[in-house]
Parts: C-alpha cells; structure tokens; sequence
C-alpha cells in the first residue's frame, strides 16, 4: 500500500468535514499512511444566484473532482451521494459507501417548533423541489423563497430574519454541530427524504487495487444496498434536480428491503421558484413505486445490485401488459447484469408514469 493519497474534495464546511471524517477514518485503518486534501470549487459552487432546478445538467457538484480522479491528480474523492449521478464516468467507480448517518430533514425556525406552528403565508426558504413540493402539499398557503448556499450560510440567513423556517438535511447540521432555538425532524415515512441523502459516497478509479482495498474496510453493506436502492428508482426515472423526486430505502430484520418513492408533479412552475403558482399539487405526490412496472423496477433493482443473478422470470413476465408491449426487456449481447438492469429501471418507468397523479395503493 502507498503511503501517500490525495481525497478531492469541495471547499465548503461541511464538504471538508466529511472529507476530514473520512481521511481520519481511512489513516486509523493503515498506519504510516499519510492523506491529503485537494480542495476543487465545482460549476455548482460558483453558481449560487439561480436555484438548482433552474441550473440543468447532471454532476454540478462532481464534474470537476471527477476530472481530477481521471488525470491522477487525486486518488480518491468524497461526494455527499445524493449528487453523484447514477452513471460514473468510464474508469471510475464508486468504492466505498459508509454507514449513514440519519437521513431526514429538518425544519428550523427563531420561533415556530413544527411546520403546524408556522402562521399563514410564512416564509420557508428552500430551493429543493422536493422539499419544496411535500411542504406546500402539507401547507398549500405557504410562500417557499430560494435558498442556496452553505449549510452554515443559510442558517446565518434564517437567523436574520429572511425567513421563518427553513429545510436542511438532518445529517448535515449534526456533522457540523449546527442548530437553531425550534429544531422539528420530519419522519421520513411524512416527509420522504432525497435518493441517498445522509450517505457518502467514496469515488475512485477502477484499477487503483490498492484504493479499494483500502476502502472495502469502510464498506457497510445494507446502506449500499439501500442507496442503490434508491439511486436506482432515480435512475429508472430519468431524475435530476428539474424534478420532484424522493427515495427512501430501509433494510427490513429479513434481509430484504422496503423502497419508498414519491413522485410531484409540476404543472405550472413560475419562472421564479420564490413564487410557485399553488396549482402544484393536486393529489400529485404518490409513490414511484406503484401499479404498472413496480414488480419490474423491483425485479431490475434487485438485479443491479446483484441480489439476483438473472432476470429472466421478470422479463418473461412483463414482456406484455400496459405499455409493455413495445418495450424490449431482452438482454443485449454487448450487456453484463448492471447495464440490462439500469435499460429495465428505465423502461419501467414508462409503464409507472400513467400511475402519477393517482393515490398509492395501500
């Protein structure tokens, strides 16, 4: 094993707190080894006055570190995995998925202790459509005002008195050890968290043996299966910070795991996000997973994380059935198990997608 790596890792305070969490982790593991961090600013850091969702494009906070993987300037990055996109640039894999830490979020307030304490037509700052589109479902009277920023910085915001509340990850205030005078963890069961939130996600290169090695010993498998999980449905839903989308997977006492997925729909979307039309929601925010194509999302999730070693049963199954018809669910001949798997989430979400805007069934 080399003695010296480099972990990639964005500037803010709480990129360098999960890249610092992870080098301390990794040199407890290998004595003598010695890491140090390379700070690279992403498009997504340098773009701060326009809400994601209005930003477009895939990997906004991972391009950049990615770049620095592939020429050999870094060994391995740190990404918060809920911004990495499902498909890694060739070379590249995701070595290393550590324990989460709690993955709700967490509504904040001077004031107000919970989202029913807040008064009529308050301000909640968020720029997360997701999080957007579960409040004004839960409060349609609310005004949801941008928020972009560092965890810290949008606290600072609050604070001040920009808004009355509003929404972080519940992971990020406890790494940093942030908090607010009224603090209300949401149940991700109410309020369904972001695909992968409150897990981390170590990237490097797919011939560094020596890298993943190292990392394997960090690995705790039932949160990679459940960030797959749900990176998965994501994936099959051709999702992205333009839409709506929530995951959340939990490994049952079986060994087996339960998915959740809600799904908003947006149908008239002011041009500025701090003021939504509130036709937003109308019975729009159901699970992903649900009537046509859920029994193949399942199927083909199970198949990508190699839970499974084939799916010919549910090929041979849904090969027909509404908006089966067309879709080709043989395996091409250039395919390995993973690459069938992602064309299958894929072309099940089109068999999902009559299903959004009705009531999950129970």
């Amino acid at each position: 094993m080399r003695k010296n790596l480099v972990i990639a890792t964005r500037g803010s305070q709480l990129a360098l707190w999960q890249a610092e969490h992870v080098k301390a982790c990794l040199e407890s593991l290998e004595p003598g080894l010695n890491i140090s961090l390379r700070v690279i600013k992403t498009r997504g850091d340098i773009i701060l006055d326009v809400p994601l969702s209005k930003v477009g494009g895939k990997g906004l906070f991972v391009k950049e570190i990615e770049e620095a993987l592939l020429d050999g300037s870094a060994d391995l990055a740190v990404h918060s995995i809920k911004d990495v996109p499902m498909v890694l640039p060739e070379g590249l894999v995701l070595g290393c998925v550590p324990q989460r830490e709690i993955c709700v979020d967490c509504l904040l307030s001077n004031r107000y202790a919970s989202l029913d304490e807040l008064p009529r037509g308050a301000r909640v700052g968020t720029s997360s459509l997701r999080r957007q589109a579960q409040l004004l479902n839960l409060r349609p009277d609310l005004e949801i005002l941008s928020l972009r920023g560092n965890v810290d910085t949008r606290l600072r915001k609050m604070k001040e008195g920009e808004y009355d509340a509003i929404v972080l990850a519940s992971a990020g205030l406890k790494r940093l050890g942030l908090s607010a005078d009224r603090m209300h963890h949401f149940e991700a069961a109410s309020f369904v968290p972001a695909v992968g939130q409150g897990a981390l996600g170590i990237e490097c290169r797919g011939d560094d043996s020596e890298v993943l090695e190292l990392l394997s010993r960090m690995e705790h498998r039932p949160t990679r299966i459940c960030v797959e999980a749900e990176r998965g449905l994501l994936a099959g839903l051709d999702g992205g910070c333009q839409v709506p989308i929530a995951g959340h997977a939990e490994m049952l006492d079986d060994g087996t795991f339960e998915l959740e997925g809600l799904v908003g729909e947006y149908r008239n979307l002011s041009a500025r996000l701090d003021a939504p039309q509130r036709q937003l929601f109308d019975d729009t925010l159901v699970q992903a997973i649900a009537e046509q194509g859920a029994e193949v999302m399942h199927c083909a999730t199970m198949l990508f994380l190699g839970m499974v070693d084939d799916a010919t049963t549910f090929a041979e199954t849904h090969g027909g059935g509404s908006g089966g018809s067309d879709l080709k669910w043989g395996r091409d001949e250039d395919e390995d198990n993973r690459a069938w798997a992602l064309r299958c989430m894929r072309m099940a979400s089109r068999m999902m997608r009559p299903a959004i805007g009705k009531k999950p069934k129970r």
